[in-house]
């Protein structure tokens, strides 16, 4: 199972994407990571988001890492823990 599927748009501005977040999954790796659920949602959000704007971790070390940044970055501006 995944915690967070991204659907990606390109046909209107206004919708990027779509997000799918698996809320058992999301529960479990909540605690198994000993995380507070509503930061780890976000994370998650956060995540997704950067994926529909072409992001992807799986591309090597260097796209993994910049993508990280991202979500720290963002996930601060929220006044959110970094999730690593």
């Amino acid at each position: 199972a995944t915690n967070v599927l991204t659907f990606a748009y390109t046909q209107t501005p206004l919708t990027m994407a779509d997000l799918v977040l698996c809320a058992p999954v999301v529960s479990r790796e909540a605690r198994a990571q000993r995380k507070r659920l509503l930061e780890h949602y976000a994370h998650l959000v956060v995540h997704g988001t950067l994926h529909a704007q072409g992001y992807d971790h799986e591309d090597g070390e260097d796209q993994a890492n910049v993508m990280e940044s991202l979500e720290v970055l963002l996930l601060g501006s929220l006044g959110l823990p970094n999730p690593y």
